[in-house]
């Protein structure tokens, strides 16, 4: 396919699975996506959930940046209402030190949790409100900079008492900022700030097209970005048969149709334990059936062309591929063989 690959990790965990065997299988993973070419490879932020362990993403990311040499890699996104922003700035601009000019911060507006999650978060200090992500947006692209940024001191008459602020002392390079989103208001601001925009959509595929109407028709040519820059999100599951593929699929299906249907979640079943489950429950039946029709599944060939026609129905260079796919009983918990399979089959 024409368009340029990329990798979004949520550390899936399956049953039996240690947080410590999760991410083991996933740093393997973003090794491997590196020497098969991949353009960069994002950690997601979600809190408190049983089958997610990508809660930190600066701390995957300095894992995954001192294991790779060439791929991107970087945050999809870190939630901003959960973070002070300098911290924010301070970790990403450490990173940036740790793997020059290939550091990307995927910004994000929603919290990536439940609201007694968000509390906590938030009663930990954090200045971030939501109603004030766009100034924060603005701060930490300015924190980051070689510059640094300005503020005028509270409660000094003097307006030219100002405070010189940088993320870290000698910064030759920054992070390259992102917008995500599902939604209109993300679309705008990131066209108002002239920021490339990723749109959540593997998460959600509802407004895909007027989001990217509205980015490319109101995109403000900025310091960052002249023209509009974006691409694409999609969940995939890729085997050597569409047997397989639909087998491997089931497990993260199931997951989402147990969120979406808000019941009780847990760490991600094998494949086995999907299709035994399935076969009594068939209440999630619809929800797969409608998450499946969005989703890439099949043999290398049959996913290439999908996604090589996905790329160009939307106009854009670059797809995020997120590997969904489950693992068989026997599989290894430190190896993530249904998801590098994905990656290698894609690449091939």
């Amino acid at each position: 396919m024409s368009a340029a690959l990329s990798v979004l990790d949520l550390v899936p965990v399956r049953a039996g699975q240690t947080s410590a065997q999760a991410v083991a299988a996933s740093l393997a993973l973003a090794q491997r996506a590196d020497e098969l070419g991949y353009r960069r490879y994002w950690f997601a932020e979600h809190h408190n959930m049983p089958a997610v362990a990508s809660t930190t993403p600066p701390v995957l990311i300095a894992a995954a940046a001192t294991r790779t040499s060439r791929i991107r890699v970087g945050s999809g996104g870190v939630m901003l209402p959960n973070h002070a922003p300098l911290v924010v700035a301070e970790q990403f601009a450490a990173l940036e030190a740790i793997a020059p000019g290939r550091i990307d911060l995927g910004l994000g507006r929603a919290p990536g949790s439940d609201p007694v999650i968000t509390q906590l978060l938030r009663m930990s200090g954090t200045s971030s409100d939501v109603d004030r992500f766009p100034d924060h947006v603005r701060d930490i692209a300015a924190i980051m900079s070689a510059d640094g940024a300005s503020v005028r001191l509270t409660g000094r008459g003097d307006s030219e008492d100002r405070y010189s602020i940088h993320a870290t002392p000698a910064a030759t390079g920054a992070p390259e900022v992102w917008l995500l989103g599902s939604s209109d208001y993300s679309a705008q601001l990131a066209a108002a700030f002239g920021l490339p925009y990723v749109f959540a959509n593997h998460f959600s595929g509802e407004g895909l097209e007027r989001a990217l109407e509205l980015y490319r028709t109101q995109f403000q040519p900025s310091e960052h970005l002249d023209a509009p820059r974006t691409f694409l999100t999609a969940n995939a599951v890729v085997a050597p048969t569409s047997t397989e593929a639909e087998e491997r699929m089931l497990p993260q299906a199931r997951m989402m149709a147990r969120l979406r249907g808000g019941r009780p979640l847990t760490a991600l079943e094998t494949v086995e334990q999907s299709a035994a489950a399935e076969a009594e429950d068939r209440l999630a039946a619809p929800l797969i059936d409608a998450l499946r029709r969005r989703w890439f599944v099949g043999t290398g060939d049959e996913a290439r062309a999908a996604l090589a026609s996905f790329a160009d129905r939307y106009g854009v260079d670059e797809v995020m591929v997120s590997p969904v796919a489950g693992a068989y009983d026997a599989e290894p918990m430190d190896a993530a063989d249904g998801r590098v399979q994905t990656l290698e089959l894609l690449a091939a």
